[in-house]
């Protein structure tokens, strides 16, 4: 469901010492572009500039207990800020996660479910505050329906797909974050576009070829609070 997620930073070189030191545990690979910094499917824009990203909370999936503790032993030696030491949460009862502020104060989770629900490393939630829930609530629900994911019956405002979630609460908008789902094909990043402009939302790339690698099909609109959100076709095989 989450192809990809990134963040924009005020200071590339703190925030790339940071997921370096915090993801490396998580056997994430890293890789170096001309305009982002990667590990898997997360990345932090290089673009001087770029309008700094807040209020997210973003989990990572992890293969044990053992590299979740070591998650938060190294990004809080790297200068992340505790915001929840290793061990079992009441979300279920294998549910084992850890948290960490990062140098922005978006709180970053590495998450064990007792057993493997993702590739190591893979994003295992994201968690988006806004600012009128129904009427993100509408968004999404439009937009992520072309896309096949629908709402989730234990929370209430989830949705879920391809093994990671998404959920949207009411509070202090998230800011200034570029998140990215997963499309079959070409034709459902169409209707993804067309059933956000349709509903009013301001188009921020219409259907189309993008450069990021052969095959890459995006369309991009902004949700009710600015953020960029994307549906991407690859037209290749996921692994």
């Amino acid at each position: 469901m989450i192809d990809h997620v990134t963040f924009g930073v005020a200071d590339v070189e703190a925030a790339r010492a940071f997921y370096d030191a915090a993801l490396g545990p998580l056997e994430i690979p890293a890789t170096r572009g001309s305009e982002y910094l990667e590990w898997g499917d997360f990345s932090i824009a290089r673009t001087p500039g770029r309008a700094v990203t807040r209020g997210v909370h973003l989990a990572f999936a992890a293969r044990s207990q053992a590299h979740v503790d070591a998650f938060w032993r190294a990004a809080t030696a790297a200068g992340g800020v505790d915001n929840g030491p290793p061990d079992l949460r009441s979300y279920h009862p294998k549910y084992f996660g850890a948290f960490v502020n990062d140098p922005a104060g978006n709180n970053i989770e590495a998450v064990f479910h007792g057993e493997e629900r993702l590739l190591p490393g893979r994003i295992d939630h994201m968690n988006l505050k806004v600012r009128d829930v129904s009427r993100s609530l509408l968004f999404y629900e439009s937009v992520l329906a072309t896309l096949g994911i629908e709402r989730v019956g234990y929370a209430p405002h989830g949705f879920a797909g391809g093994g990671s979630h998404f959920f949207i609460d009411q509070a202090r908008p998230s800011e200034n974050v570029h998140l990215a789902f997963t499309a079959a094909d070409d034709a459902a990043v169409e209707a993804f576009w067309e059933a956000g402009t349709g509903l009013g939302a301001i188009d921020n790339g219409p259907p189309g070829e993008r450069h990021y690698s052969p095959g890459y099909y995006a369309a991009f609109l902004l949700d009710p609070d600015g953020n960029n959100v994307e549906a991407v076709s690859h037209n290749r095989p996921r692994t």
